[in-house]
């Protein structure tokens, strides 16, 4: 594993422990609507990719980054795993931004967005070698396409639901899983291709999403 995997994953801890213990960091830095438009707070875009709710949120999206980033870092490198990663976080809370736009008062937080990028990019690159152990039972292995249909699922379906208020960035799931899967095209697009079937059940529920967002006006 890759050093530099290893200090982000320790620089989002940090931030995330000192954030949850000091709460006028964390709305300082956390993405919220209001700020960004009306005080054109920007940075948010990118600082709230290192927050999270709780210790189980945080611990989900680092055990998830850790297992998806060996096929990135073979293929890209280490600045190819940052550029996924950052752009995805901020292309994330882009959508998020959009969406949301006429609702000030949304705020949210977590890696999401750049954890969906590396995600995407992994299958696309080879959904064979793309898989992941469950915590705390390692030797159970899934196929990495079917753990990003459910990751993205459960997204979708704690977005959706009524009266949802958790603060997870769930939104930003689109944005960075489009970011990560054109990154890939881009740079070996026969991959792209190739993978398209395990790429498109992967796609399913953000599929789902966008029909809600952009054809039933669901959320915004």
């Amino acid at each position: 594993m890759n050093t530099i995997v290893i200090i982000v994953i320790a620089v989002t801890c940090i931030i995330s422990y000192l954030a949850l213990n000091d709460m006028r960091m964390f709305e300082k830095y956390k993405f919220n609507v209001g700020a960004i438009q009306q005080r054109k707070e920007y940075f948010r875009l990118l600082t709230a990719g290192f927050l999270h709710a709780d210790f189980m949120h945080l611990a989900l999206n680092m055990y998830v980054l850790y297992m998806f980033s060996p096929a990135i870092l073979n293929s890209f490198g280490v600045s190819g795993f940052l550029i996924i990663y950052i752009v995805s976080i901020l292309l994330g809370n882009l959508f998020s931004l959009l969406i949301y736009k006429n609702q000030a008062w949304y705020s949210a937080i977590g890696a999401s967005g750049g954890v969906a990028g590396i995600i995407f990019a992994s299958v696309s690159l080879n959904p064979a070698l793309s898989e992941i152990g469950i915590i705390f039972i390692p030797f159970v292995r899934i196929p990495g396409f079917i753990f990003g249909l459910l990751y993205f699922g459960y997204s979708v379906y704690s977005m959706l639901k009524p009266r949802s208020n958790d603060n997870i960035g769930h939104a930003a799931h689109l944005g960075g899983a489009f970011f990560g899967l054109i990154y890939t095209i881009i740079i070996y697009p026969e991959n792209a291709v190739q993978n398209m079937v395990y790429l498109l059940i992967m796609s399913l529920p953000l599929i789902y999403l966008a029909y809600e967002i952009f054809v039933r006006k669901r959320i915004g």
